[in-house]
């Protein structure tokens, strides 16, 4: 399923120089000569809203009547809404001001004329709402939906919209909302809208599936889950919901509003070939190995493509840990190095925990004392490092495994798992590396690609999914300066979040694009996909 690629194009960099390039036993990507193999992305233009690390673009939609983007700024609590006729030079227009609906926004979305923004409540836990703005940013309504409202999105049909209503506890672990999806009806007269709460209650007293996560203090299971973002199939029937924390996607009849299913995802098992991992921020090397570790997949983003009349799924495996620190709070995260291990299990168990090993790696303190008897069994660290694609029942049929950061080093070898806010090199490997983020899928030239946003270190990855069982690499793309300082806005983008794809029919120059928003340096950035020989 995979073939050498990458290592003859390690000489042509587009940032800084190689110096001593380590060996990489595992690079193995797809040399496919198919025409999907020559499309690339390329940067078109970026607009940069000023702000450094305050979330000045988290999430990104695109309206192709007016040819604009609509762009959270967390920093302002506002929309930010960009030209993008000449997607060059995108421009400002004007924002939208949603001070007047809660604390701040999380989320955006457009479809025939309507905007809908998701808005948490000032207080988090109280329940948020939806605000419905026309593409000139006039206020149309308000609609009162669950906690923590965290992402949304329409039903292709354009009928309803879908809310993740997150329902984190407060700080102090002493308040816990259920998690939730809102279903808003907007077919017809907006006047008429319903608005249905789906929650997980008929869940609480059922067998769930391995790998489902159920850990919060004294949770029961609808408070413990904690819905993160949504997919919906073609025909606007059934949703997909990734619940992070619970390594766990829930699947939603839309017509009944009624979860019919919670998918565990299982894990990654780090001492396998392939699925190796950098653990060490301290060791002043590249080591992606194997080890006795096991990876949540815990995915964040989740896009749905259909092949055959088949839906994939397909999951951006970031990874997320609890972290509360009220009275009495929560703090599920801890150092291997800080934790007892079983010696019968881990006969080498002092050599692990060693800062150069997996000594410094962020592993959960809630699972992997298997027996009860207080030293740990078995160790779980926060997402896979990794996408992976999956059937629409769950089955998963492909996971990247290590490629990414196999990828990433040979790029950028001296600033492997560098984080979003500095250029150091190996700041990330202890803790989650380069973290895929947000995924999307388009179609463009007769294929079927995904884009795959990488958190820290940057960058989009694009894989041809035309098979889902054997996904192609086509690219992978940074426009971010690893010799600027990385709070100056020569450092060009840094921390992906959002990402949308236009396809060629709603493009303002006919060819499809690629839209991603940057949260730390606040950046909006407009790619091209096009065949890279320029034909």
């Amino acid at each position: 399923m995979k073939m050498s690629h990458f290592r003859r194009a390690l000489a042509v960099l587009t940032l800084g120089v190689i110096a001593a390039v380590p060996t990489f036993s595992n690079l193995t990507f797809n040399t496919s000569s198919s025409f999907a193999s020559d499309v690339k992305l390329k940067v078109l233009g970026s607009y940069a809203g000023g702000s450094f690390n305050q979330g000045g673009a988290e999430i990104v939609t695109h309206d192709p009547a007016s040819q604009r983007l609509f762009v959270v700024n967390g920093a302002t609590s506002r929309i930010d809404v960009l030209s993008i006729v000449n997607p060059s030079a995108p421009t400002f227009i004007f924002s939208i001001d949603l001070s007047p609906y809660g604390r701040q926004a999380n989320s955006v979305a457009v479809k025939n004329g309507i905007v809908a923004v998701a808005v948490e409540a000032v207080i988090k836990t109280d329940n948020g709402k939806v605000a419905l703005f026309t593409t000139n940013g006039a206020p149309i309504s308000s609609v009162t939906v669950g906690a923590l409202p965290d992402m949304l999105t329409f039903t292709p049909d354009g009928n309803h919209i879908l809310v993740a209503n997150e329902g984190e506890p407060n700080n102090d672990y002493t308040i816990d909302p259920k998690g939730t999806v809102s279903i808003i009806n907007v077919a017809g007269s907006l006047r008429g809208r319903g608005v249905m709460d789906v929650d997980f209650t008929e869940f609480n007293n059922a067998v769930l599936e391995d790998g489902i996560r159920i850990f919060g203090p004294n949770a029961r299971v609808d408070q413990d889950l904690e819905p993160e973002y949504i997919t919906i199939s073609a025909d606007s029937t059934t949703a997909w919901v990734t619940l992070q924390e619970n390594n766990a996607i829930g699947v939603l009849d839309i017509p009944s509003g009624r979860f019919t299913r919670l998918i565990g995802l299982g894990f990654a098992d780090h001492s396998r070939q392939g699925q190796g991992l950098d653990t060490s921020d301290r060791d002043s090397a590249i080591n992606i190995a194997n080890w006795p570790v096991l990876g949540m997949y815990q995915p964040d983003g989740i896009a749905s493509f259909s092949v055959a009349g088949e839906t994939f799924l397909i999951t951006a495996n970031e990874g997320d840990a609890r972290e509360y620190t009220g009275t009495p709070g929560f703090v599920e995260e801890a150092r291997v190095s800080s934790l007892n291990l079983d010696p019968s299990v881990f006969v080498n168990g002092a050599f692990l925990k060693q800062n150069a090993n997996l000594g410094r790696l962020n592993v959960s303190k809630a699972m992997g004392n298997t027996d009860g008897d207080g030293d740990y069994d078995a160790l779980y660290s926060f997402g896979a490092r990794s996408f992976s694609i999956l059937t629409s029942s769950g089955v998963r049929i492909y996971d990247s495994g290590d490629d990414i950061e196999q990828l990433t080093a040979a790029t950028y070898p001296l600033n492997f798992n560098a984080s979003n806010s500095n250029n150091t090199f190996d700041d990330r490997s202890d803790n989650k590396g380069p973290e895929p983020e947000g995924v999307t899928t388009g179609e463009a030239y007769g294929r079927i690609f995904a884009f795959i946003v990488l958190e820290r270190i940057g960058g989009v990855l694009v894989y041809d999914v035309s098979d889902p069982f054997a996904p192609q690499f086509v690219q992978y793309i940074n426009n971010r300066n690893f010799l600027a300082a990385a709070n100056t806005a020569a450092a060009g983008d840094l921390g992906p979040e959002g990402v949308h794809f236009i396809k060629e029919g709603d493009s303002p120059t006919g060819k499809p694009l690629l839209v991603v928003a940057n949260e730390v340096s606040a950046t909006t950035t407009v790619y091209e996909l096009g065949p890279a020989s320029g034909r």
